[in-house]
C-alpha cells in the first residue's frame, strides 16, 4: 500500500509543474484533485444510501425501470472498463503517477450502481450527489489528460483513451439522471397537491433549482396565455402556514423571547443564507483582482512578446474562464441567497401571522383591552417588517464585512491614497441622509396638497362617493365653479411642489452618480502625487471596480440599519401581544360525553361570581345559581346593564369566573345583541361552516321569516352581504344571525334579545315557529335575553336580574301571582308594549307612515300577517332535530374576494399610448432628455477612455509623470457627464412629468365633470377615485422615475456593446443570438411578472378583510366553538397568498439568472476576443482593461433594463386608463349661441309633446308617450307609487335623460337645442336627497362665488321654474307646514312649481295634480275634480293617507 500512495513522477507532488509552463503535476492531478474528490464521494454517497434506506420504497411504471436499467447498464459498462484499465496498468507498468486514484475510481463506479438504484425508488429527484460528481470528475479528467499529454504521453495512449471511455459513459449515465425519477402518474405519490398543481420544486433536481428552471413551465405559459390563480404550483407541504404556525408555536414554548423563537422556527434556512451571502461577497471582490491578474498577464505578454520566455496562452484563457466559472457561481450563489432571504421572510411572516390570529381568538377581555392599539396593524404592519427585515437584514453581517473586503483590496492595489476616496464615501452619507429628510418634508407638503385637491369642496369624494351628488352639481350647473376650485390647488400648488421635489430628486440621482467618479478622481491623484509605482491600467481598471462595489453597502446600510430599528419595535409589540392574557380555561365545565335525554340538566352554575376585568373593584355578577334542562325555555329579564348579556357571556365562558362552578353538557349556539355577519353568501353566513342539508335549510328560512327578503336579493342566499356586499337592515341581521343559531342544531340555544330589532307581527311569527314550545328548538334547551313581556306565559322559567344579582327566578304563574314581585310589577306597568321594530322585511315600499292615519299601515300589516299564515304549513315537526356537522377539507384556492372580483388589466400597453404620454408630455422636452442621457454616457466612455490611455502612457514611462493633463481630462469628462446626467433628469421631471401630469389630469376632470349621468351609474365609485388618486400620483411620481430609469439603463446597455463591439469588431458576430435569448427572456418575464404581480396584491388583502371580521364576532366563533373552522380559514388565505406570492419572487430570480448568464458569457467572450487579439495582432492591457470594464458592468445593466421596462408598463396602465376617460361620450354642449333670449324664460311656461325617455339604450322607455302643458304661475303637484316615474319626469326637464323621441318647450324653446349650462342655470331644484359639500354654507349655496350675499335671499324668487323634488319628506311635520306657507306665500306667486309629493297632503292645495303610472300619464286634473271621482288613482291615494 506504501507504494500505492507514492509518486511514480519524476516531478513530484508539485502542485506547480517545474518543467511546464502554467501546469500542475501528474501527482497532484492524481493524488489531490481526482483521489480528493472520489474519496469525498464515497463517504457523502455512503451518508445518502443510509438516509435513502430509512425512507420506503416506492412503486415505479414500466417506463421508469427501463430508464433505471439503462443508467446501471451505462455505469456497469464503466466499472467494467475502470477495472480493465487498473489490470492494463498493474500488468503492462505503465509509468501511472499514482496507482491509488485508478483503484478509488474503480470503488467510486462500484458505489454509483447502489447510489443510482436506492436514489430512483426511493426519491422523488434526480440524486444531487450523482449530478454534482460526473461534471466534476470528467473535469478533473480533462485536466489531468492535458498534463499528461504535456509528458511523454504515448505509453499512457490506451490509459487516457480507457479513461475517456469511463467519462463518456459517466456523462450518458449523468444525462439520463437529469431525467428524474418520475416518469408518468404512477411514479408520483398518490394525493399529491391535492388535485391542484403540485410544486415542481417537490421534483426539480439540483441544477433546476440553482437556475429557477422550475418555473419554466409557468413562464411558457404566461408568454403563450394569460395565466390564472389555478396556474400556480401548490406549495410545499413545509411552507404551508399550518405547519409554519406549529414551528413558531412550539419554539415559543421552549423560548422565552420571539428574537429566539423566531431564529429556532425559521433560521436555519436563514443560517446558510448567510454563509451563501459571504462567499457570494468573496466572489464579488474576486472579479477585480481576477481582471487585475489578466490585465497584468497581458501587460507581461505585451512586454516579453518578442522574447522566448512569454507566457503560457493557456494562462490567460484559463483566467477569462475562472472569471466566468466565477461570474456563473456568483450568480448561482447570490440568487439562492435571495431566494432563501425571501422565503424566511415569507415563513416569518406566514408564522406570526398564524400565530397573532390563534393568538386572537383566546384573548380575554383585558387582553383585547390591552392589545387592540390595532390588532390588525400587528398582522398587516409588524409582520410585514420583519418580512423586510428578512430580505435585506443579512446586509448588517455582509455590509462590515464587504466594506472590510473593500479596504483591504484597494489598499493592496493603491496603497493608502485609497482611503481619501473611502472618506469621501464615508462623508456622503450624512449629505445624502440630509438630501432624503428634505424630500421627505417635500413630499409630506405634497400629501397635504393632495388632500386639499380632493377637500375644498370635496368634489371629487363626495361626488365619486355617490353619484347624487355629481347630480346635484349637474342640476345646479355648477360644473365649471368646481373644476375652477380642484385646479386652483393642482396647479398652483400640488404641480409646483412636484416641480421642486422633480428638481432635488434630479440633484440628489446626480449626487449619487457623482461621487463614485469625485471617489475615484480623488484617489488617483492622490496616488499619481504620493505614489512612486506607476498607476497602470492593471491598478486603474480593478480600483474603480472595487470602488463601485463599494457603493452599494454604504447606500444600504443605513436603509438597513432602519429596518432593524423598525424590527425591534415590532417584535416588543408582538411580544407583548403574545403574552397578553388569555381567557380563563376553567371558567365552565364542559361535558360533551354525556348522551342528552328530554329533562336532563344541561346548564348549571352554583354560587357563580364573574368579572369582566381582574382590575374591576367588584364583580359583575356574584351568586349566581341558574338550572336549565333540556327542552326547557329561560327568559332572562331586567333593565338595561343590569347583566343580562354578561350573564350569557360567563355561559360562554368569555367572563373571568372568581367563585363556584359552571357546568355546561353538549355544545351551544348562540345569536348576540349586535349580529354578526360576515363578508360572505347568506346561505354561508347560516351554514356557518356546517354541512348543507337542504331540507332543514328550507324549514329554517321559513321558520325565521327570511323567504321574502331572499326574494327581493339579487341572487336569493346567494348573494354576498357583509362589508362589500349588500347592507342588510337590522331586522334581516338578526333574523340571519337567529338562522345560525337555529341551522347549528346545538344542545343550548343562547339568545341575546334577538326580538328587539323586527317588527312585532314577525316576532311574533319567529317565537312561535323558533323559540316557542312548537318552534324548531322545542326539544333543545333555550336561553332567552328579552325586554318584551308578550311571551313571557310561555316560558318555563323567568330570571330577573338588577346590579348582576339574580332577583328572581322562578315560573311565570310563580312571579305574576306575587304582588310584590318585580316582574309583577313590570307587567303591570307596561301592560300595551308598544313595537320596538325597525324594518318590516314583507313590505315591499319602505312608505313613511302618513300624517293621515294608520290606514296604509294596518293593512299592510294584515297583508305581512296573513303571508307568514302560509309558511305553518310547510314545517314538519321531529322530536329534535340532529346535529349539524362541520364541513371537512376546506379548498385553500377558493378563497373569496368578495362579491365582485378585483378590477385588473390584461395583455400589452399599446404603442399608441407610448406616444399620447410623450405628446402630452413635450416631444421636445422627451428629445432633450434623451440627448443628454445619450451625451452623459459618451462623456462617460471618453472619460474612461482617457483612464485607459494615462494607464499606457505610465506603463511605457514606468512612472507617474504627466498625470495631472490625463487627470484633468478625465476630471473633466467625469464633471460634463454629471452635469449631462443632471440635465436629463431634470428635463424628465421639468419639462416632461409636470407637463404630462397637468395635462392629463386637467383633461380627465373635464371629461369626468362633462359625462354623463349614466357613466357614474354604471362606472364604480372606487374606480372613478383611482384615477384621481393612485393613477395621478403614478404618472406625477412614479412614471418619469421609471422612464428615466429605462432610457438610461438602455443607454448603458447600448454602450456596452459600442464599446465591445468596437474594440473587438468579432464580438458582434455573438450579438445577434445574445439579443434573440435576451429578448425571448425579457417576454417570457413581462407577460408572466405582470399576472404574478397582480396575484399577489389581489390575494393579500383577504387576509386582513377575514382577521379584521373574525375580530369582530370573537364571541360567536367561541360559542360556537369554531375557533378551529376559522383558524384553517385564516391558514386557507394565507396560504393562497404565499402560492401568488412565491412565484412572484422567483419570476425575478428566474429572470436575473439568465440574464446575468448573458453578463456571464459577454465577460468570457470580452476576454477570451482580447486574448485572441493579444496573440494574434497585440493588444494594450489598457484596452482590455477599459472593455472589461464596461463588460463586469453588463449583469447589472442587462438585469436593470428588463426590470425597468418590467416596471415602464406596469405603470403607463395607469396613463392609458386616463387616456380611455378623457375619451368619454360627454353629454351635449355646455353653451349653444343664439339660440335663447337673454331673458329667458321670462314667462315659465311648459309643454311637453309626446316625450319618451329611457335611462340607457339598452333598457326599457321609463317615460311613455307624456303630452301635458304647463301654464305660468301654476302649481303643478305629481305623485303615483314607488318607480312610477317621478323623478325620472323632472330628470328630463334638465336634460340629465335625453328624450327617445319627442321634445319638451319651455316659453315656446325645444330644450333639446338649448345649451346645458343655459337651461339648468335657468331652473332652480330643491332636490330629493340636498347634498351638502364640505366647505361654508355660503359656498353651499354659491359656490361659483357669483352673488353678492343680499342677492342670495331672493334667489329661489327670481327663478320662473321651480322644481321641488320631496323636499320636505326628511323633516318632521311643523317644519313641513312652515316652508308650505313660505312656499304657497307671495315670494313665490309668479314662479311655475312643480313638487314630487311624498306626503299627500302637501300637494293637496296645488293646482293640478299628474298622476304617474309606469312612466305614462294616468290623471292631470285639480285635486277636486280627482278627489271627487272614487274611481281615480289619486283618490285611492289619498285614502290610503287618510284624507278621502
Amino acid at each position: 500500500m506504501a507504494s500505492l500512495a507514492s509518486c511514480a513522477n519524476r516531478e513530484g507532488w508539485g502542485p506547480v509543474s517545474p518543467v511546464r509552463p502554467f501546469d500542475l503535476t501528474p501527482c497532484f492531478h492524481e493524488g489531490v484533485v481526482l483521489s480528493t474528490l472520489s474519496a469525498l464521494f464515497l463517504v457523502l454517497a455512503a451518508l445518502r444510501c443510509w438516509a435513502l434506506k430509512s425512507r420506503e420504497p416506492r412503486s415505479k411504471s414500466a417506463k421508469s425501470i427501463w430508464f433505471l436499467r439503462a443508467k446501471l447498464a451505462l455505469l456497469s459498462l464503466a466499472c467494467a472498463i475502470s477495472c480493465a484499465n487498473l489490470i492494463l496498468v498493474l500488468v503492462t507498468h505503465r509509468r501511472v503517477a499514482l496507482v491509488q486514484s485508478y483503484v478509488l475510481e474503480i470503488l467510486v463506479l462500484l458505489v454509483l450502481p447502489v447510489l443510482t438504484t436506492l436514489n430512483h425508488y426511493r426519491a422523488r429527484t434526480s440524486s444531487s450527489l450523482l449530478l454534482l460528481f460526473w461534471p466534476l470528475y470528467v473535469l478533473g479528467l480533462l485536466v489531468w489528460a492535458r498534463t499528461v499529454f504535456g509528458t511523454s504521453y504515448r505509453s499512457l495512449l490506451p490509459v487516457i483513451a480507457l479513461r475517456c471511455a469511463v467519462a463518456i459513459l459517466g456523462l450518458a449515465a449523468f444525462g439520463l439522471e437529469c431525467f428524474g425519477t418520475e416518469f408518468s402518474p404512477e411514479d408520483r405519490p398518490s394525493g399529491s397537491a391535492n388535485g391542484h398543481v403540485e410544486s415542481p420544486l417537490l421534483t426539480a433536481n439540483i441544477f433546476s433549482i440553482w437556475t429557477f428552471s422550475w418555473m419554466s413551465d409557468l413562464m411558457k405559459k404566461g408568454a403563450s396565455t394569460y395565466i390564472t390563480e389555478n396556474d400556480l404550483p401548490s406549495l410545499v407541504p413545509k411552507d404551508e402556514s399550518a405547519n409554519l404556525g406549529l414551528k413558531l408555536q412550539s419554539a415559543l414554548q421552549r423560548h422565552k423571547g420571539l428574537w429566539s423563537a423566531l431564529f429556532v422556527a425559521y433560521g436555519g434556512e436563514y443560517a446558510v443564507a448567510a454563509f451563501l451571502k459571504i462567499i457570494q461577497d468573496c466572489l464579488n471582490f474576486l472579479q477585480p483582482q481576477l481582471l487585475r491578474w489578466l490585465l497584468a498577464y497581458i501587460s507581461d505578454y505585451q512586454i516579453s512578446r518578442f522574447n522566448s520566455e512569454r507566457p503560457s496562452p493557456i494562462e490567460g484563457f484559463t483566467i477569462a474562464i475562472i472569471m466566468f466559472s466565477a461570474s456563473i457561481t456568483q450568480t448561482i450563489v447570490l440568487h439562492q441567497y435571495f431566494q432563501r432571504c425571501f422565503e424566511t421572510g415569507m415563513r416569518v411572516r406566514a408564522g406570526l401571522v398564524t400565530a397573532i390570529y390563534q393568538k386572537a381568538l383566546v384573548l380575554s377581555n383585558d387582553g383585547r383591552g390591552r392589545a387592540s392599539g390595532d390588532i390588525v396593524n400587528l398582522m398587516s404592519v409588524d409582520a410585514m417588517r420583519l418580512q423586510d427585515l428578512c430580505t435585506y437584514g443579512l446586509i448588517a453581517i455582509s455590509g462590515p464585512f464587504q466594506i472590510t473586503l473593500a479596504f483591504v483590496s484597494l489598499y493592496n492595489i493603491l496603497g493608502w491614497s485609497a482611503f481619501v476616496g473611502v472618506a469621501i464615501m464615508v462623508i456622503s452619507i450624512p449629505l445624502n441622509t440630509s438630501i432624503a429628510r428634505f424630500l421627505k418634508r417635500l413630499q409630506e407638503q405634497q400629501m397635504k396638497n393632495r388632500d386639499k385637491r380632493e377637500s375644498p369642496a370635496s368634489c371629487l369624494r363626495d361626488t365619486m362617493n355617490n353619484f347624487r351628488a355629481l347630480g346635484s352639481i349637474k342640476l345646479y350647473a355648477w360644473e365649471n365653479a368646481f373644476i375652477r376650485w380642484i385646479l386652483s390647488v393642482r396647479n398652483d400648488q400640488e404641480l409646483k411642489m412636484l416641480r421642486k421635489i422633480g428638481i432635488v430628486t434630479s440633484l440628489n440621482t446626480s449626487l449619487w452618480t457623482g461621487i463614485p467618479l469625485l471617489v475615484a478622481f480623488s484617489s488617483f491623484a492622490v496616488a499619481a502625487a504620493t505614489s512612486q509605482v506607476p498607476l497602470t491600467s492593471d491598478r486603474i481598471f480593478p480600483s474603480i471596480s472595487l470602488f463601485m462595489l463599494l457603493s452599494f453597502p454604504l447606500a444600504m446600510f443605513s436603509q438597513v440599519t432602519s429596518n432593524i430599528i423598525e424590527a425591534l419595535v415590532s417584535v416588543n409589540r408582538l411580544s407583548d401581544f403574545l403574552a397578553a392574557d388569555e381567557l380563563q380555561p376553567d371558567a365552565r365545565e364542559m361535558i360533551t360525553t354525556k348522551k342528552l335525554e328530554i329533562g336532563d340538566e344541561i346548564v348549571s352554575i352554583a354560587n357563580g361570581e364573574f368579572y369582566w376585568s381582574k382590575d374591576a373593584p367588584s364583580p359583575t355578577l356574584e351568586g349566581i345559581n341558574l338550572s336549565l334542562r333540556k327542552g326547557e325555555l329561560v327568559g332572562i329579564l331586567g333593565r338595561v346593564g343590569a347583566g343580562k348579556t354578561s350573564l350569557l357571556s360567563a355561559l360562554i365562558g368569555e367572563m373571568l369566573k372568581t367563585d363556584g362552578e359552571v357546568k355546561v353538557s353538549g355544545c351551544i349556539s348562540y345569536a348576540p345583541q349586535n349580529p354578526w355577519i360576515m363578508s360572505a353568501t347568506i346561505r354561508d353566513n347560516i351554514l356557518f361552516s356546517h354541512v348543507y342539508d337542504p331540507e332543514f335549510y328550507e324549514l329554517v328560512l321559513d321558520a325565521c321569516a327570511l323567504r321574502q327578503d331572499l326574494a327581493l336579493l339579487p341572487n336569493g342566499d346567494l348573494t354576498e352581504v357583509g362589508e362589500k356586499g349588500i347592507t342588510l337592515s337590522g331586522g334581516q341581521r338578526a333574523r340571519v344571525a337567529l338562522a345560525r343559531a337555529v341551522y347549528a342544531r346545538a344542545d343550548i340555544v343562547i339568545l341575546d334579545d334577538v326580538l328587539a330589532a323586527v317588527d312585532s307581527h314577525v316576532a311574533r311569527h319567529v317565537f312561535d315557529h323558533v323559540i316557542g314550545p312548537h318552534g324548531l328548538l322545542s326539544s333543545k334547551a333555550r336561553i332567552v335575553v328579552t325586554n318584551s313581556i308578550h311571551f313571557l306565559k310561555q316560558f318555563d322559567q323567568l330570571v330577573y336580574i338588577r346590579r348582576g344579582i339574580i332577583l328572581e327566578n322562578g315560573s311565570y304563574q310563580d312571579l305574576v301571582n306575587n304582588t310584590e314581585s318585580e316582574m309583577y310589577k313590570l307587567i303591570k306597568g307596561h301592560g300595551s308594549l308598544t313595537t320596538s321594530g325597525v324594518s318590516t322585511p314583507f313590505v315591499g315600499d319602505t312608505a313613511t307612515p302618513s300624517s293621515g292615519g294608520e290606514t296604509a299601515v294596518e293593512s299592510s300589516r294584515d297583508l305581512t300577517e296573513e303571508k307568514l299564515q302560509t309558511v305553518d304549513s310547510k314545517l314538519i315537526r321531529r322530536t329534535s332535530f340532529a346535529k349539524a356537522t362541520l364541513v371537512e377539507n376546506l379548498s385553500t384556492r377558493a378563497v373569496s374576494d368578495g362579491p365582485t372580483k378585483e378590477h385588473s388589466e390584461q395583455g400589452r400597453v399599446k404603442v399608441d399610448v407610448y406616444l399620447q404620454y410623450v405628446k402630452a408630455a413635450s416631444k421636445s422636452g422627451f428629445v432633450l432628455f434623451v440627448l443628454s442621457t445619450i451625451g452623459s454616457q459618451l462623456t462617460s466612455v471618453a472619460g474612461n477612455n482617457t483612464l485607459r490611455a494615462w494607464g499606457e502612457h505610465n506603463l511605457q514611462a514606468g512612472s507617474n509623470r504627466d498625470a495631472w493633463k490625463y487627470l484633468f481630462g478625465y476630471g473633466l469628462y467625469a464633471f460634463v457627464s454629471t452635469l449631462l446626467g443632471t440635465s436629463a433628469a431634470i428635463f424628465i421631471w421639468v419639462l416632461c412629468s409636470v407637463r404630462s401630469s397637468k395635462l392629463l389630469h386637467d383633461s380627465m376632470l373635464h371629461s369626468v365633470m362633462r359625462a354623463p349621468l349614466s357613466f357614474f351609474e354604471l362606472t364604480p365609485t372606487g374606480r372613478i377615485l383611482n384615477l384621481f388618486s393612485r393613477d395621478t400620483y403614478v404618472v406625477d411620481q412614479i412614471i418619469a422615475r421609471v422612464v428615466q430609469n429605462t432610457v438610461r439603463t438602455t443607454c448603458v446597455t447600448a454602450m456596452i456593446v459600442v464599446v465591445i463591439g468596437y474594440s473587438f469588431p468579432l464580438f458582434l458576430v455573438a450579438v445577434p443570438p445574445l439579443a434573440w435569448f435576451y429578448m425571448r427572456v425579457m417576454v417570457y418575464y413581462l407577460s408572466t411578472s405582470r399576472e404574478l404581480k397582480r396575484f399577489d396584491a389581489v390575494s393579500r388583502s383577504p387576509i386582513f378583510a377575514w382577521f379584521s371580521e373574525s375580530l369582530n364576532g370573537l364571541s360567536t366563533i367561541r360559542a360556537f366553538n369554531q375557533q378551529q373552522v376559522f383558524i384553517m380559514n385564516n391558514e386557507n388565505r394565507v396560504d393562497r397568498n404565499q402560492i401568488c406570492y412565491l412565484p412572484s419572487i422567483s419570476v425575478n430570480r428566474w429572470l436575473a439568472v439568465r440574464l446575468e448568464f448573458v453578463g456571464a458569457t459577454i465577460i468570457f467572450l470580452a476576454a477570451s476576443l482580447a486574448l485572441v487579439a493579444l496573440i494574434t495582432t497585440g493588444v494594450d492591457a489598457g484596452l482590455v482593461g477599459f472593455v472589461l470594464s464596461y463588460a463586469l458592468n453588463t449583469t447589472g445593466s442587462l438585469n436593470w433594463l428588463v426590470r425597468s421596462a418590467s416596471e415602464v408598463e406596469q405603470n403607463i396602465v395607469s396613463v392609458e386608463r386616463i387616456l380611455h376617460y378623457i375619451e368619454l361620450q360627454p353629454e351635449a354642449p355646455a353653451e349653444v349661441l343664439g339660440v335663447v333670449p337673454e331673458s329667458w324664460p321670462s314667462k315659465g311656461e311648459i309643454e311637453f309633446r309626446q316625450y319618451c325617455a329611457r335611462y340607457r339604450p339598452e333598457l326599457d322607455l321609463a317615460l311613455r308617450d307624456i303630452s301635458i302643458k304647463i301654464n305660468h304661475r301654476e302649481k303643478i303637484g305629481i305623485c303615483g307609487r314607488t318607480g312610477s316615474g317621478k323623478s325620472t319626469l323632472l330628470l328630463t326637464l334638465f336634460r340629465i335623460i335625453e328624450p327617445a323621441s319627442g321634445t319638451i318647450f319651455i316659453d315656446g324653446v325645444d330644450i333639446t337645442k338649448v345649451g346645458l349650462h343655459d337651461l339648468r342655470s335657468a331652473i332652480s331644484i330643491v332636490p330629493q336627497s340636498p347634498d351638502l359639500f364640505e366647505g361654508t354654507i355660503r359656498e353651499n349655496v354659491d359656490p361659483t362665488g357669483e352673488h353678492q350675499d343680499a342677492d342670495l335671499w331672493v334667489a329661489l324668487g327670481q327663478s320662473k321654474i321651480l322644481v321641488l323634488d320631496e323636499a320636505t319628506s326628511a323633516v318632521d311635520l311643523d317644519t313641513d307646514k312652515a316652508i308650505q306657507e313660505i312656499i304657497r306665500g307671495p315670494l313665490f306667486a309668479d314662479v311655475t312649481m312643480l313638487t314630487i309629493a311624498h306626503r299627500i297632503n302637501t300637494i293637496m292645495e296645488s293646482d293640478r295634480v299628474l298622476v304617474l303610472n309606469a312612466g305614462q300619464v294616468l290623471e292631470f286634473d285639480s285635486p277636486q275634480n280627482l278627489l271627487a271621482n272614487k274611481d281615480s288613482s289619486f283618490y285611492s291615494l289619498a285614502a290610503e293617507a287618510g284624507l278621502a
